[in-house]
């Protein structure tokens, strides 16, 4: 027996105006598993993201998180849920240290409003930013200032103030993004060892990559669902290989 979905989305479509960028997608993602969404340019993978991540409000449809109706809601709602966000472009505090940028973001959980009190006071929250520091090897960088870290590197501190939130989904646009070949082979070692711990969806160009790792893919193309499947499966479709593998 499969286990229920963390997040599904039912018959969503998303209109700006007469343009559809979204029609009828139905999907859902299960527990611990990671997922990359593909397709071309124009496909609505962006859009529909967004949605994922209540950034957006879907036109008609429902967004489904543990079971419970979360359409109506706004996007630090979905937060609060437990549902982080990692962005195409880095959206980090670049003057402040590696550490405090983890640190604050730990520090959120615990002390929403009481951001200006003494950072010793925080001492969970120093300590998971530690933890978390090491978890994408950025330890040694603890005390540099962010705007002086390689762009991988911001990509990485990025990741780490996300799952200081302890997310159960994890939402990932993009993360490999102007990256180096080794910059990008270690960002998949860590989104690998990330989804062992929880839902893992990300958008992603790098084809060879996505197939390589992900457990499951879902193909969308002018904003409707197209397929989904594994590597091989995906890789198989004939439909796919038309509208999509096959170009280029």
């Amino acid at each position: 027996m499969s286990p229920s979905p963390l997040i599904e989305v039912r018959n969503v479509s998303l209109h700006f105006g007469h343009f559809k960028a979204l029609s009828n997608v139905s999907v859902s993602f299960a527990p611990n598993q990671l997922t990359a969404i593909i397709g071309p340019n124009g496909a609505g993978k962006s859009t529909f993201f967004n949605v994922l991540s209540g950034a957006l409000s879907p036109t008609s449809g429902q967004v489904l998180f543990e079971g419970q109706d979360i359409t109506p809601l706004k996007a630090h709602d979905y937060a609060r849920r437990g549902i982080a966000k990692s962005f195409q472009i880095t959206n980090v505090f670049k003057q402040l240290s590696v550490h405090e940028n983890v640190r604050v973001a730990a520090q959120m959980r615990y002390s929403r409003y009481e951001l200006f009190k003494p950072r010793a006071s925080f001492k969970q929250a120093i300590e998971e930013a530690d933890a978390l520091l090491s978890r994408v090897g950025l330890t040694a960088l603890r005390n540099k200032t962010v705007a002086d870290l390689a762009h991988g590197q911001q990509r990485s501190l990025e990741i780490a103030m996300a799952l200081a939130a302890e997310p159960k989904l994890l939402l990932m646009d993009e993360p490999t993004a102007g990256m180096s070949p080794e910059e990008t082979t270690a960002m998949m070692a860590l989104i690998t060892e990330l989804a062992k711990e929880r839902t893992v969806v990300l958008v992603e160009h790098k084809m060879k990559l996505v197939m390589g790792i992900c457990e499951r893919l879902i193909v969308l193309h002018h904003g409707e669902f197209l397929a989904q499947g594994t590597a091989d499966e995906i890789r198989n479709n004939d439909e796919v290989r038309r509208v999509y593998l096959g170009q280029g």
